[in-house]
């Protein structure tokens, strides 16, 4: 019937699929005139009366398909998980045999299995909401924005408020809020990778030559939410959002999960051991005790309860508290959290590959020189270059802004109403470089270009210099080249400036067009160093952190800065060296080398793999369009809040200063939280490693069972509770040097030396009280129980604090309050229980004043053996936690 049922359900969303798909190709095919009419919107956008009442009508422009994490699925998980379910069957089985099969029916076990139900459920919902609440409350801090025009005046306002109708202004970087139809379109090429899987840009227009044969996402002026505006520029008018759009209803018919992260790799390998070892151990248990004592209906219910006490059912929400208060933490320190599971990668990350400008410079891009070929002072190569960064319409960067900037403080503004834009030439990662087609009063036209030296040499036939235009030749080269070399050495970034008058007079302009161009000069810009990027780069090496600079600059203005903060700079590779190298090659390079430069997109992505391939987890920091695919590729994508929306979108960590200080606070704390969950883990399970061998050892040799089912369901919860304080522990700063992964082996090594050491107290327990307290009878079995009991749960709590520390605890290392409390707390509660007529409720038998020093005795000398076994371990295996 479910198998019936998901097939209808995937049916009818293939259905929605191809509907949405129909509505969307007959906007594809509207005249303009109609379109608005169907739309109710016009070009000067909707009024905010208009797009509130939109926004009620068809709801925040978000994709919610498939999305689980709701109050009700939270409360859900919380009841219904394989924990809950063996303690319902234990009860079940239990009600049967106390209540229904009994003479006198006792129904204190029943309430207490389904008391402990109900607090561990309750408890487990109100972290999970907890977490989930500060997650959100970061998640809003930042947000992606949509430049729309509304009530004719263009205003910047988030994503999800974006609805049908509203026209929407679009440039280079920026994501498609939404579906829309194009009305205008400028060199705007799109990537849809995300759609279509293609990798190559696309371009779009306004008229849409459409056939009715195209494919969806070949729709030429259709745009889909989910891709980005490479270059170029464009207006749209927004035709569906949220679930309506395609990105939304392909949202919705997908299955299966993103691919888990090597942290949650670790988990699941973990606790697959620990169930595995619980599938092994508990028939042998419950064929024992069965065989032995001739009870199998105890016997079962025995087995059972040893599968709970067995099994780390706080471990989800340890580790979900854990997380979450990672990520309140490092928002205290401008580091926000896109998914919590970023925060173990971000601790674990030993390389840091980062772009140069804005994170070891100031951003804040100067023009200091402006000049002919011998490098001399020429207002014109100003005046050119200011003409070519004001006119074009793609997303202008800090060094238009810087050429803007300087020739309005030098007076060119006049110089604007003499011309205006006829075409441009887009910038793109490959020709790096960018044009514009000018025409002045008289019709005359001239195309300027400017960009990077080498790609502006091989485009220019012609060079100017004292006043002539004359062939580049080898010698003309090299005073260009000279030139260049002289202030790059000096650490100016260098753009050179060329510009052609003998373009065509009609049709459209491409790529083309930009050859046999004359040179005429350079602009140099300069963007220092940040005092604080030196320090950040040590501390960063300090906590185990190499910084690698992949930058797309000239490796002399890289090298420049690298060398004023301190990242070495005896090894440089360049894009042309990189394209060059085989992936063996790299490998080997990737060893030495820190300042990668001249770095195209792609090749960017490919040493970040290639350090990954060398072993390591690779963080990648970026903010443009060009990062990206780097950004997709890290362990964990770390941009801005100034970013362009697709770095963004792309990254797992928003930091909202671009410092690398503000970096190395964000990986302390993601170590902090890994530190406090892998305590969790280690204590776990050794302890139920511990468990598994003295249960099977007491089920051999006692005439009764060690202990009841409802006494171990009330340890285990009790001990559970202890470690509701690890989240908020403290975290020796020893262990927060270096990065740490997650190692399977590491935990399985440490399940083997102290597992054993608490079965041998185990059985000290069992013999102190077997002979000296003198519970040896069937009749005497739940003073034995209880014996047990108040040892296995102190014993457990207390050694939460040898195990926290690879230090002496309490005297070289304080814990948190919050986790001293609450083992504090538990302790006394497993006493009380112990020595006190309460414990007659769990069907023992109060605890003779005799059993104190020998409890005493017994503690000391775990604690003891544990402190003196964790000095062998650390020296054998060169680790702790």
């Amino acid at each position: 019937m479910r198998f019936l049922t998901g097939k209808l359900k995937d049916t009818q969303q293939m259905k929605n699929r191809l509907f949405k798909e129909e509505e969307i190709r007959n906007f594809a095919f509207l005249k303009e005139e109609e379109l608005f009419l169907l739309l109710s919107a016009k070009k000067t956008g909707l009024t905010e009366s208009e797009a509130e009442e939109r926004l009620e009508e068809f709801g925040p422009n978000v994709i919610t398909a498939g999305k689980k994490d709701t109050a009700l699925h939270r409360l859900r998980e919380a009841v219904i998980n394989p924990f809950n379910v063996i303690l319902l069957i234990i009860a079940a089985v239990t009600y049967f045999t106390d209540v229904l099969a009994s003479s006198k029916p006792d129904y204190l076990t029943v309430g207490i299995i389904v008391g402990l139900v109900v607090l561990s459920s309750l408890v487990a919902f109100i972290q999970s909401q907890r977490s989930n609440a500060a997650a959100e409350q970061l998640t809003q801090m930042i947000s992606n924005k949509a430049d729309v025009w509304r009530d004719g005046v263009l205003t910047e306002i988030p994503m999800s408020e974006v609805v049908p109708g509203d026209v929407v202004q679009l440039s280079a970087g920026h994501m498609l809020p939404a579906d829309v139809r194009f009305l205008t379109t400028k060199d705007t090429f799109l990537a849809q990778a995300a759609l279509t899987g293609e990798s190559a840009p696309v371009e779009k227009f306004s008229h849409g030559d459409n056939s009715p044969k195209d494919a969806l996402t070949d729709l030429k002026n259709i745009g889909f939410m989910g891709s980005n505006v490479v270059s170029g520029s464009a207006g749209a008018i927004v035709l569906m959002t949220g679930n309506s759009t395609f990105f939304g209803s392909m949202a919705q018919s997908l299955s299966g999960d993103r691919a888990k992260t090597s942290f949650e790799r670790g988990v699941d390998s973990v606790s697959g051991l620990l169930v595995r070892m619980m599938l092994i151990m508990v028939p042998i248990v419950f064929l024992i005790n069965g065989v032995a004592k001739g009870d199998w209906a105890g016997a079962l219910l025995f087995s059972f309860s040893i599968a709970v006490g067995l099994t780390p059912e706080m471990l989800p929400m340890i580790m979900t508290s854990t997380l979450a208060k990672g990520a309140v933490s490092m928002s205290k320190h401008k580091v926000i959290v896109r998914t919590l599971g970023a925060i173990q990668t971000f601790g674990e990350m030993d390389i840091l590959c980062t772009d140069k400008t804005g994170t070891l410079t100031e951003d804040k891009v100067v023009l200091e020189k402006y000049m002919d070929i011998r490098g001399v002072d020429d207002t014109r190569i100003l005046r050119h270059a200011f003409l070519n960064s004001y006119f074009q319409t793609g997303l202008k960067n800090l060094i238009d802004l810087a050429i803007i900037n300087r020739a309005e403080l030098n007076g060119l503004n006049d110089i604007l109403e003499s011309y205006h834009r006829v075409d441009e030439i887009p910038f793109d990662f490959a020709r790096r470089r960018m044009s514009v087609v000018l025409s002045d009063r008289l019709g005359k036209l001239q195309l300027i270009t400017k960009g990077a030296v080498e790609e502006m040499l091989e485009a220019c036939s012609f060079m100017e210099m004292n006043g002539e235009v004359l062939p580049m030749d080898e010698e003309t080269r090299n005073i260009a080249m000279a030139t260049y070399n002289k202030y790059n050495a000096e650490g100016l970034r260098m753009i050179a400036v060329a510009q052609k008058n003998e373009v065509p007079g009609v049709g459209t302009f491409g790529v083309a067009d930009e050859q046999d161009m004359v040179l005429i000069g350079f602009v140099g810009f300069l963007d220092p160093p940040k005092e604080s990027a030196g320090a950040a780069v040590s501390a960063l090496l300090e906590h185990g952190v190499r910084t690698v600079v992949l930058t797309g600059d000239s490796e002399g203005v890289a090298a420049k800065v690298c060398k004023k903060v301190g990242v070495d700079v005896d090894h440089i590779l360049t894009g042309r060296d990189v394209e060059a190298m085989t992936d063996e090659a790299l490998f080997e390079a990737v060893k030495a080398c820190n300042l990668f430069a001249k770095l195209s997109p792609s090749q960017k992505e490919r040493v970040v793999k290639t350090f990954q391939s060398a072993g390591h987890t690779v963080g990648y920091m970026g903010d443009g369009i060009n990062d990206a695919p780097a950004l997709h590729q890290a362990d964990v994508g770390i941009s801005v809040e100034s970013a362009v929306d697709i770095a963004k979108e792309t990254a797992d960590i928003i930091l909202l200063e671009k410092d690398l200080m503000v970096l190395e606070e964000g990986v302390i704390e993601g170590r902090r939280t890994f530190g406090n969950i892998i305590k969790y883990i280690k204590m776990a399970a050794s302890g139920n490693f511990g468990n598994m061998i003295s249960v099977i050892l007491a089920s051999l040799f006692l005439p009764f069972l060690p202990m009841l089912p409802v006494q171990i369901l009330t340890q285990n919860l009790l001990c559970d509770f202890s470690q509701m304080g690890i989240p908020f522990d403290r975290v020796d700063k020893e262990y927060l040097k270096k990065p740490h992964k997650w190692e399977t082996k590491s935990i399985k090594t440490f399940m083997g030396f102290f597992g054993p050491l608490s079965s041998i107290f185990d059985l000290l327990c069992f013999g102190v009280m077997w002979w000296a307290v003198g519970a040896n009878k069937l009749e005497l079995s739940p003073l034995f129980q209880c014996g047990w009991f108040v040892f296995g749960t102190v014993s457990q709590v207390l050694v939460i604090h040898m195990i926290r520390t690879e230090k002496l605890p309490f005297i070289q290392s304080v814990p948190s309050l919050p986790l001293l409390i609450s083992t504090c707390i538990v302790a006394a509660l497993a006493l009380g229980i112990g020595f006190s007529g309460f414990g007659v409720g769990f069907d023992m038998r109060p605890l003779p004043l005799i059993f104190i020093p020998w409890l005493v005795a017994l503690l000391a000398g775990y604690l003891i053996c544990v402190q003196i076994l964790k000095k062998v371990y650390i020296k054998r295996y060169k680790e702790w936690m």
